[in-house]
């Protein structure tokens, strides 16, 4: 081989190791362009799929995009899937959706109105769709929980599928939390053994935003902490031997890289099919934006330690390689 061809052979290797490293870094954080918070990551149909809040002054969420991607990189938005207009009784902040696939329907919770007392219209309803783009329309024609329970506001609900099928809304704004059992269609809850509806489960400095997984049969509480709006807001954990507790808290596992960005919170997980892999899905502020509305949907890995406690999430603008799932 003469030196020209050996020159043009280096220069093919090193385009080819250019693009390789191209597929491996994902397109970075934030994942979407748009001001994005409290996202639901979940998996349907073999494909990544994002419910998050659209961050604007409460008078202007009247709506919720969703997006979706085969491989973490690359995200189609799916705009207006669901609005007021066809919620009747929702007039303002659409906040927190959560979505879970039930039978051939796919459910979407959401809240709205931040409602600040009993006495208003407003709090957590129940939207229903085919397809996980939507369009979703209003399932009950009213709030499914529009009243405040151990005093929790009615806001940031979590569908949760127990491992025996059982369906679960956890829930709660003002620093309480409960768990309600749903019943079989999703149009109201199925009392507990002792008679109540909505059980307690705060744990301690708990404000808002709850997840729950199942990880080695060990129910792994999640929420956010802090102020919304602050650079403290973050995200903490807590194991427990079922999801009704009692959770102690652990350790505050993502927040504020100062370096980075502020106000990492208000999270979620995927977590793909046998693959260990966990993935938080959450929102931030950049180091740019002082407004609090100004928030990013990111992604990055989230890790555990031989004990099975969360490590601390590094939160980065780089993101998660590609990842497609089969």
């Amino acid at each position: 081989m003469n030196k020209i061809s050996l020159f043009i052979l280096m220069i093919s290797m090193m385009s080819s190791c250019k693009v390789f490293k191209r597929n491996i870094i994902l397109a970075g954080n934030p994942i979407f362009s748009g001001w994005y918070a409290d996202p639901e990551g979940i998996i349907f149909n073999n494909e990544y799929w994002i419910y998050p809040t659209f961050s604007a002054p409460y008078e202007k969420q009247v709506f919720l995009d969703a997006f979706s991607s085969t491989d973490l990189t690359n995200w189609k938005k799916h705009e207006k899937i669901i609005d007021t207009s066809c919620v009747k009784w929702a007039h303002k902040a659409m906040w927190a959706p959560s979505i879970i696939k039930k039978d051939e329907n796919y459910f979407l919770f959401f809240g709205a109105n931040d409602i600040q007392n009993d006495n208003e219209i407003g709090g957590i309803g129940v939207a229903i769709s085919s397809t996980p783009e939507g369009p979703y329309k209003d399932y009950l024609g009213k709030p499914l929980i529009d009243k405040f329970h151990n005093g929790a506001q009615p806001i940031d609900q979590f569908v949760f599928k127990d491992a025996d099928g059982q369906y679960y809304l956890i829930y709660g704004g003002w620093k309480h939390c409960n768990i309600a059992k749903l019943n079989s269609d999703f149009t109201g809850f199925v009392p507990f053994q002792d008679g109540r509806i909505f059980k307690e489960i705060t744990p301690d400095n708990y404000v808002e935003g709850p997840f729950m997984f199942i990880k080695d049969g060990k129910y792994y509480f999640m929420w956010s902490e802090g102020g919304w709006t602050g650079p403290d807001y973050s995200v903490a954990y807590a194991i427990a031997d079922s999801p009704f507790g009692p959770f102690k808290r652990i350790d505050k596992i993502l927040e504020q890289n100062k370096d980075i960005a502020t106000g990492a919170g208000h999270h979620s997980v995927i977590i793909p099919e046998n693959q260990d892999k966990y993935y938080i899905v959450y929102h931030r502020r950049p180091l740019t934006e002082t407004d609090g509305n100004s928030r990013v949907t990111c992604i990055d890995e989230m890790k555990f330690d031989e004990n099975g406690h969360i490590l601390p999430v590094v939160i980065t603008n780089k993101g998660v390689s590609s990842n497609k799932l089969k």
